[in-house]
């Protein structure tokens, strides 16, 4: 394991403990709007101030982009991406599904490292570019399933600022529930992402997502065979946030509708 990858599960065992710690304990005090239905808690900003502590000590040249705030460029070029409590409102309520998720970017913009833990069930989902992709060592590969009765999608509903695209994507999840057997949204991107590489999912596909939402999970999915784009089919995620992943079969379903929703949107 090179030290990159070590760092990244070090910081994300340690974020996993802290919220394993404190699920189903928080109260109202603790938690905290952002905007209308954005939440964030004391455990996020713990577990981010934790992660960036274990990321600085062992590579204090390297610049940070957290979710909760924590940033800085660094003189080396490379940036960690971290989500420190990916399923915020699902801890909130004590629904048992979220993770932490942090990647590496590395001085030329490629995605380098990615870490998923679900904390929960102690599963922990890493890549390494070029080496593959693994849950708790063993290495995973999307699905192979080619008959779109048998496929499982998952999803992330709108539920922010989505006045003038509801109608697409609407019409968008109409045509992948036609083309499937069912839908899940479990409400953290990086599990679904996760999961999808360990070919739980079949596909997953949002609109307007953040960079440590997928991240980490982006290579993942790579590593494990499988497709990730923008919704336009562009490789560039970090420039077209609205995410398409699968098998190179569900990949391309998924594109061909929503471009037939979305165009060359972002």
């Amino acid at each position: 394991m090179n030290l990159e990858l070590q760092t990244a599960v070090k910081a994300a065992k340690a974020a996993g403990a802290i919220t394993l710690s404190r699920f189903g304990e928080l109260s109202q005090r603790e938690i905290v709007t952002k905007e209308f239905k954005d939440f964030v808690t004391e455990v996020d900003k713990h577990c981010e101030a934790t992660i960036a502590a274990t990321i600085a000590e062992a590579f204090p040249e390297d610049g940070l982009l957290c979710e909760e705030g924590t940033s800085g460029n660094g003189a080396s070029g490379r940036v960690w991406i971290v989500d420190p409590l990916d399923g915020t409102l699902n801890f909130i309520h004590s629904f048992p599904v979220f993770g932490i998720s942090i990647a590496m970017r590395d001085a030329s913009g490629e995605l380098a490292v990615g870490v998923v833990y679900q904390p929960v069930l102690d599963e922990l989902f890493t890549a390494v570019r070029g080496e593959g992709a693994f849950l708790n060592g063993e290495r995973i590969g999307v699905s192979t399933r080619d008959e779109k009765g048998s496929y499982l999608f998952a999803t992330g509903l709108p539920f922010r600022d989505y006045d003038h695209y509801i109608d697409d994507y609407i019409g968008l999840l109409r045509d992948v529930i036609a083309d499937s057997a069912g839908i899940r949204r479990a409400g953290s991107a990086s599990i679904d992402l996760a999961y999808t590489a360990a070919g739980r999912f079949d596909g997953f596909f949002e609109y307007r997502l953040f960079p440590w939402d997928f991240a980490a999970g982006v290579l993942l999915v790579r590593e494990a065979g499988g497709i990730v784009t923008g919704i336009d089919g562009s490789p560039d995620v970090f420039a077209h946030t609205s995410i398409l992943a699968g098998s190179p079969l569900t990949h391309r379903l998924l594109l061909e509708k929503a471009q037939r929703h979305f165009g060359d949107a972002v």
